[in-house]
Parts: C-alpha cells; structure tokens; sequence
C-alpha cells in the first residue's frame, strides 16, 4: 500500500513537525479492542510508512511495512494501540506546558511511532533495510500480533523497540516475562445464620490461597505474584459458593517459570467443601539479557555519545513485543523511544526535545552497518 501524502513532513532536524504529528497520533484514540480506533490509527500509520518509502500491509489491524535493501533487515517493533479509553480526551487533552507534551498515549508509545518516522526518513539512502511491525494489541499482550510478528522477526539481523526508556533515560537489555493467570474457587451455598462460617465458604478459602500467593513472591530472583483483582459472593447473608481472583506473574529468568506455573496448578484447598482451580499462562517470555544485546547497546551508546547523551542500560518489569522477538533468538535493544514519564497515568507526558535527539539516535543505528 502506498498512500498519497504526508499530513505532516517529518525530519529528526524539525522537532516541530515531530510535534505537529503526535498531537494529531494523539488525537487518534486508538484503545486495545476499538475496531474503529485502531483501524484509523492503522490507516494513518500506513500510509505514513508509504511516505517514507515502505511497502505496507494491513494485517487485520496490525502494520507491516518493508523497506529493500541489501542484506539482512532490521526490525523495527512499536504498537498502536493504548490503554485509554475513548471519550478520556476530553478530559485529558494534548496540551504542550513546560517542555513536555501531555495526553494520553503521548508516552506509551505515540511518540515512539513520531520517532520511528522520523528515523527512517533522517537515515536516508544510507539505512540498512528495514522491517516495520506495529501491533494493536501489545497492551494486553500481543495475543492476535504474536504469529504475526514472530513471522515478521524471521531473517532480521536485531530487533530495535521505540517503546519508552528506562526513567533515567537508559536503554533496556531485559524485561521480565509476564503471566495472566485466574484462581478460582467453589464451595458451597449455605445460611450464614446457621452454617459454619468456614466450611464450605469459598471466600474464606480464597483468602488462605492469597497468603499463599504472596509467599510466592521472591525479590532476589526477581519473581512477583500479584493478586489484582478479587471477586466472590452474592449477598452478606449467604455463604459464599464462588470467588475468583485474577493475577499478574512476572519472573526475570526463564528457568524460573515453569516451576512458578507449577505451584500455582498445585495449589490446594485448605477447608473442607472447596474446590481449587488455577488456569492462564504466560503472555511473554522473559527477554533476558545476551551478549548480542550487549553489543548492540554498545553501538548504541556510541552513537548517543556522538550526540551528547549519556547513555546506560537497565531492565524493565514490564513487558513488550521485544520480549517475543528475544525468545526466537533474535538480538533485541528496547528502550529507543522518546524520553517522559506516566505511562498509563493521567499525568502521562514526553519530554520535548528528546524527540529530535532520539529520533537521530534511532537513525545513526539504522544507518549502523555493524548491527
């Protein structure tokens, strides 16, 4: 696909173009799940790709675009969706106060999608070829965008994510692997006037797996268990027959989690008349730190050198579709996008001026023949 024109021309030497183009990416609500959205910001983000030279596809409401070149592609991953709802600019508008251009998406990861533009179009003729994939469902985990972007990462030479920084600024080499799993448990109905106030009583059995559960939880290896939502019950005067509880797994190695999987699936009920169920599974694998992605790091914090910034790695808890590219063997830098903070938050904002200097950074590596 091949569009018309650009709405705004960018250059990582025009921060005001770089602007001018998130306000309208912003404005563009594009929420996990909104067909309308994400088919707008999809069609938008296509034909911008065109623009600068790419051959695009629409895949459901996922982007790829491919640029030629000679040798292996870079990938180039970042995502269209947010976790904002429709309607929550009118409460949260683009607005730009003291350097920083607030709204929502702007952070994670509009502005990532500015850069990624404008990066290409900085590198020139002299750009590697280049493999662009932007899903629209990474915030809740890629589930319809994970074949698609493992087909996309086959034959790249490194995968490069436009996801935001750590909050000092450094790059990421790691990112834990994450889990959605749901506890549920069954008991049985009763008169809470007349029936033992335990037995039976699937809420107070959920209460002792929620102790178990955050036994779990082992800092120094860097594995989290957290119960974030819990539901049971129908009335106050009724034993309670169901309760559920849902809960976010993350873990930093991957040998850790398989046996984390394991004590959940054996958990076990401690009152009599209950039942005890665990389901889910792991949405992401661990992107554990290689030597690949220490040397792409070093070339990136050669080029960052060249433009004054200072650069360090780091890890993230959270993760991103870097970690599906890192768990095909493919060498992954994340962290490339613009500078801010507020990710999910009503205070969500991007630094201005590190849009110019990130989007030069990104494109010194597309330009890198050493990647």
């Amino acid at each position: 696909m091949r569009p018309a024109q650009l709405t705004v021309k960018l250059s990582a030497v025009r921060p005001e173009a770089m602007l001018d183009l998130l306000r309208e990416l912003v404005e563009v609500e594009s929420p996990t799940g909104d067909d309308d959205g994400l088919a707008a910001m999809g069609a938008r983000m296509a034909r911008e790709l065109g623009a600068v030279g790419a051959e695009t596809q629409l895949l459901g409401r996922h982007v790829r675009a491919d640029l030629p070149g000679e040798g292996a592609p870079l990938l180039l991953l970042g995502h269209i969706d947010t976790v904002w709802e429709r309607g929550t600019l009118a409460r949260l508008p683009f607005r730009v106060e003291d350097g920083r251009a607030y709204g929502p998406g702007s952070y994670d990861m509009k502005a990532g999608l500015v850069l990624i533009l404008a990066a290409i179009e900085a590198a020139g003729r002299e750009r590697r070829p280049l493999r662009v994939f932007l899903t629209a469902d990474e915030e809740i985990g890629s589930p319809t965008g994970r074949p698609l972007i493992e087909a996309a990462a086959q034959g790249v030479a490194a995968a490069l994510v436009a996801e935001p920084p750590l909050p000092n600024g450094d790059l990421k080499t790691a990112r834990k692997g994450l889990g959605r799993f749901q506890l549920r448990v069954t008991g049985r109905a009763a008169h809470a006037g007349v029936a033992s106030p335990t037995s039976g009583n699937a809420i107070a059995e959920l209460a002792r797996q929620i102790v178990r559960l955050h036994a779990l939880n082992d800092e120094e290896r860097g594995i989290s268990v957290n119960v974030g939502v819990v539901t049971g019950g129908t009335r106050d005067n009724v034993v309670p027959a169901e309760a559920e509880a849902r809960l976010d797994v993350r873990v930093t190695r991957a040998e850790d989690a398989a046996p984390l999987e394991h004590d959940l699936v054996s958990l076990r009920p401690e009152l009599p008349g209950t039942a005890v169920v665990v389901t889910g599974g792991y949405t992401r694998p661990p992107l554990e730190r290689s030597e690949e992605a220490g040397r792409l790091f070093a070339r990136a914090r050669e080029h960052g050198r060249a433009l004054g910034l200072d650069l360090g790695e780091g890890s993230s808890g959270g993760g991103s579709d870097g970690n599906l590219v890192g768990a095909l063997g493919v060498p992954v830098l994340d962290g490339l996008g613009a500078t801010g903070a507020g990710a999910h938050a009503d205070d969500e904002h991007v630094i201005v001026s590190s849009l110019p200097e990130r989007a030069e950074l990104l494109a010194r590596l597309l330009r890198d023949p050493g990647l």
